[in-house]
Formats: C-alpha cells, sequence, structure tokens
C-alpha cells in the first residue's frame, strides 16, 4: 500500500513538471529590437495664452452647435 502512494506521488510530481515545461517551452520569445524601433513623436509648439486658449473654445462650441443642429435638422 505504502508503494502505491508513492507511485502516485511520483506520478503527480512528474505530469506537473511535465505540463509547466510544455508551457514554458511553448511561449513564443519576445522580441525586444521591434520595441526599440517604436517612432518618437516630439512636439515643439508653444502654448496658448489665455485669450487663445478662450478663442479656441469658442471655436469649438460654435463648430459643436452647428454639428449638433445640423443632426436635429436631418432628423
Amino acid at each position: 500500500m505504502n508503494v502505491l502512494k508513492n507511485f502516485e506521488a511520483v506520478f503527480v510530481v512528474t505530469v506537473a513538471l511535465a505540463c509547466s515545461a510544455a508551457y514554458s517551452l511553448d511561449r513564443a520569445p519576445v522580441d525586444t529590437t521591434t520595441a526599440a524601433a517604436m517612432p518618437t513623436v516630439v512636439v515643439s509648439a508653444k502654448r496658448l495664452t489665455a485669450e487663445q486658449k478662450l478663442q479656441s473654445l469658442r471655436e469649438e462650441r460654435a463648430t459643436a452647435l452647428a454639428a449638433g443642429s445640423s443632426k436635429e435638422a436631418a432628423i
């Protein structure tokens, strides 16, 4: 009876090792060279002044209202 328990333990450990080895060997290797080729965007623009921001917001709101009214007219 004791021999059967030992065989069961050996079998369980063997299956666990086989599954973990298959999982770790099945993964595709990570290619780190593609990460270095990622494009970088550099923005070299001046910040807007408070007046320019306000003007931009007014223009955006006017555009949004015009788009909203044209959608309502289409319905």
